[in-house]
């Protein structure tokens, strides 16, 4: 199974530099990842590095932890696609799910997916599934489930606990078909990699991108 085009090439360190970003894009162009995940400040470089390719320019919102104010999270939503972002992971509020503030999910949702989509860019929300109960996880694949974003994302990669074959399984089994399944964190070999994909992964978040596409399985 040939990997590289579900792969979002990934590089959010918080002490991220030029070069890091430089390299992220040049990999991304040489080894036809579907787009490179990068830190806001570097929206508009790279966008001028992958100018002119198939690679997409995705970076983060509300990240990690995703208790910015609404306001704050538009903010950045609206400076990210002025700069050149193609596609933006949003971090749910995960304090207001942890105390079943659905309400204000929903109003998180109805505040940025307007502004997002009018622009035709691409909506992954986070949900940190590996600190979330079976329940949460359902709950936040109802809610999100019959709104129109692209994809639901597993996980930052900064919780104790990225991606799992379980998530992903019980995100399968409760979203639309035609939703996309972002599995990130942790994501470090070809064979979980593939195995992701094989339990309804439709996309991968990864920072050892070269690793999982040099393997000889992936063909």
């Amino acid at each position: 199974m040939r990997l590289n085009h579900l792969i979002d090439h990934t590089v959010l360190k918080p002490t991220t530099l030029i070069s890091d970003v430089e390299k992220c894009c040049k990999e991304a162009k040489q080894y036809g990842f579907a787009s490179v995940c990068i830190p806001p400040p570097f929206v508009k470089m790279a966008s001028s590095l992958l100018k002119e390719t198939n690679v997409k320019v995705g970076t983060v919102i509300g990240f990690p932890f995703g208790y910015s104010a609404i306001e704050a999270k538009l903010a950045e939503s609206v400076l990210a696609m002025v700069d050149g972002a193609d596609e933006l992971d949003v971090v749910i509020n995960l304090i207001a799910l942890k105390n079943q503030d659905w309400t204000y999910l929903a109003s998180e949702l109805n505040h940025l997916m307007p502004v997002i989509k009018k622009e035709k860019k691409t909506l992954k929300i986070i949900i940190e599934s590996g600190i979330l109960t079976d329940e949460e996880i359902i709950k936040c694949c109802q809610l999100y489930g019959v709104a129109d974003i692209d994809f639901l994302k597993t996980s930052t990669g900064y919780a104790e606990k990225g991606a799992s074959l379980y998530a992903v399984a019980l995100f399968k089994a409760n979203l639309p078909a035609n939703m996309g399944i972002k599995a990130s964190g942790g994501i470090r070999d070809y064979a979980f990699a593939a195995d992701l994909v094989q339990a309804g992964a439709t996309r991968l978040g990864c920072s050892a991108s070269v690793a999982i596409v040099t393997d000889p399985a992936n063909t």
